[in-house]
């Protein structure tokens, strides 16, 4: 039965606006019908006084569709139909709900279906963040005709993020599993962080199997099971994300939006590397990216200050006033959004300045090498570390740090968000003792724009038949506090592809390219160092590799095998760490 509430517009608390707002109505539990006959509760805002049909924004949740009722109102207001639906099997729509594999068709039924509404002027776009920003692609991928334009925000991609990082599980997908279990919105329980970090923690003090976490969590899961299942990018995994033919399809305008420490850049930025790779050139020219200085909850609502760093002014975007004028772009036939001077922008974190190119290739293509050396001591602690030089080592010895997965001492698990200063925090790099890695280079001569992708290149030699290797990049600055700025976590089995497992023959020196860090852009100022970091997770917040070589998800303590590992740099093996500048 639907409910018809007139709503006086006033401001929305938290939300910015610009010109003048409207009365609204909002149709409470209206039944969209699906293809299989299942039918999606949906509410929807629309202006109070709709002398003609409008363009219609739709957002397709998990997280009921109440708790976007802010910004569905304020986009009513504002001149647009906003139209909030629970995804299949949450909230007050029927059926069940399967991550992931839902969301395209029932995406185009609904947009299709809008498509038909008095209200609606044909004419659909999708609005949404993190699995809401997948939505959004899944839907684009079935090519619904009523489609005019996409926004995806801080995109989850399946196989690059979520549930599985670049193939590496991490616990933190039973939690969000958990969350969108059954009808209702078990927030609290999401949000009990203490409940969280001791089932956790109880699952790596006893080295249970990573495969029986939904039963320690109280949640025994099949699709947890079934992620577990899945350790790599294969068959079920792709089905989830577009074809390269679905891509090439796809006519609509695109805006994404990711930020510098957003968990699901790597997806927002695989979906964008695929599009532009894959698409048609008119369409390449009608997706536009944004890359800010913000975290994940930053890309939908900028704030000033992240992990102990201060941004300026311009970095607080108005979003929603953004994406207005996106839509009012799209699908009214208004001007560009003035923002949007060039294909890509992105925002220089300690310099508070947007900068614009035409492709996000064109980021950081100057090139500067820092070849690794070992110090004549062969320590690799903070204050003995090796060196990053311009000049490749000729006669260095390898450099060796030690991998225990049942050392419990040596973790340092500080959960991001939990440290308000996390991205400043040093004590990985003073607590690592033996158990990774530290190369230095020398201060900078001057201030130097590093824009863009690291990449490394190392030569490492192991006695296992597979580690987890993780490489982390810091700023050191003069007064020797520190600025992360980028990393990669490398499972070794998948150095070659993601697609295809490669166990390591012990004693074997081979290379691993780690080419999927994280985009990111600042100043490196005059006198401030680069530092590297090479170790191995040894944390309660991912998968647990024991390297032995079989199902990680199933080893245990039995399994454990202790990893030491030789980082080689010498003529035969110039390892290199290339940062990407900016002119």
């Amino acid at each position: 039965m639907r409910n018809l509430v007139l709503l006086t517009a006033l401001f929305i608390g938290g939300l910015r606006s610009t010109g003048m707002a409207q009365e609204i109505d909002i149709l409470s539990g209206v039944r969209i019908p699906c293809r299989d006959g299942i039918r999606l509760n949906a509410t929807v805002y629309k202006p109070h006084e709709l002398p003609s049909p409008l363009p219609v924004l739709l957002f397709l949740t998990p997280y009921i569709a109440d708790g976007n009722h802010k910004r569905a109102s304020w986009f009513a207001q504002h001149g647009f139909v906003f139209v909030c639906v629970d995804s299949r099997g949450r909230g007050s729509s029927e059926g069940v709900f399967d991550p992931f594999m839902q969301e395209a068709r029932d995406g185009y039924d609904i947009v299709e279906w809008l498509a038909k509404q008095p209200y609606s002027n044909g004419k659909t776009a999708t609005w949404g963040g993190s699995y809401c920003g997948y939505n959004q692609w899944a839907i684009a991928k079935e090519l619904p005709p009523h489609l005019s334009t996409l926004n995806p925000v801080a995109a989850v991609k399946p196989g690059i993020d979520f549930p599985i990082a670049y193939n590496i599980p991490y616990p933190y997908s039973i939690q969000w599993l958990t969350y969108t279990s059954g009808k209702t919105g078990n927030t609290n329980l999401f949000n009990d962080e203490s409940f969280w970090k001791s089932k956790f923690t109880e699952r790596y003090q006893k080295d249970l199997p990573f495969s029986c976490m939904d039963s320690l969590v109280g949640n025994p899961n099949a699709i947890f099971q079934k992620w577990v299942a899945h350790p790599m990018v294969d068959a079920y995994i792709k089905s989830f994300n577009p074809s390269p033919e679905q891509y090439a399809s796809m006519k609509f305008p695109i805006l994404t939006i990711t930020g510098h420490y957003d968990g699901d850049q790597p997806g927002a930025l695989d979906f964008y590397r695929e599009f532009m790779q894959y698409a048609s050139p008119s369409a390449k020219e009608r997706h536009f990216l944004i890359i800010g200085p913000w975290d994940h909850a930053g890309t939908r609502v900028p704030k000033k200050e992240l992990g102990g760093l201060v941004f300026g002014d311009a970095s607080l975007l108005d979003m929603n006033e953004l994406q207005r004028q996106w839509y009012n772009y799209t699908m009214k036939d208004s001007a560009r959004p003035i923002f949007l001077k060039n294909k890509v922008a992105y925002y220089v974190s300690n310099r508070d300045q947007w900068k614009y190119v035409a492709a996000l290739d064109s980021i950081g293509k100057d090139k500067r090498k820092f070849f690794l050396h070992a110090n004549d001591e062969g320590g690799s602690g903070v204050m003995h570390s090796g060196y990053l030089q311009s000049l490749p080592a000729m006669d260095s010895r390898p450099a060796q740090y030690t991998y225990n997965p049942l050392d419990k001492d040596s973790t340092v698990d500080s959960m991001r968000g939990a440290n308000p200063n996390y991205l400043l925090d040093q004590s990985t790099a003073y607590n690592l003792r033996d158990a990774g890695l530290i190369y230095h280079s020398e201060p900078f001569e001057k201030d130097t724009e590093v824009s863009g992708f690291f990449e490394l290149d190392a030569y490492i030699g192991t006695d296992v038949r597979d580690v987890d290797i993780d490489a982390q990049v810091y700023e050191i600055r003069r007064d020797g506090s520190s600025v992360f700025l980028t990393g990669q976590t490398l499972r070794a089995r998948y150095r070659k592809s993601l697609e295809k497992e490669e166990l390591l023959t012990p004693g074997e020196i081979g290379l691993f390219h780690f080419s999927r860090f994280t985009f990111i852009s600042r100043i490196i100022e005059k006198g401030s160092r680069l530092r590297l970091l090479i170790t191995s997770p040894n944390s309660i917040y991912f998968q647990k590799n024991y390297c032995s070589g079989g199902v990680v998800a199933k080893e245990t303590a039995r399994d454990a095998h202790t990893a030491h590992i030789k980082v080689y740099h010498n003529a035969e093996h110039p390892s290199v760490l290339v940062v990407p500048t900016m002119p």
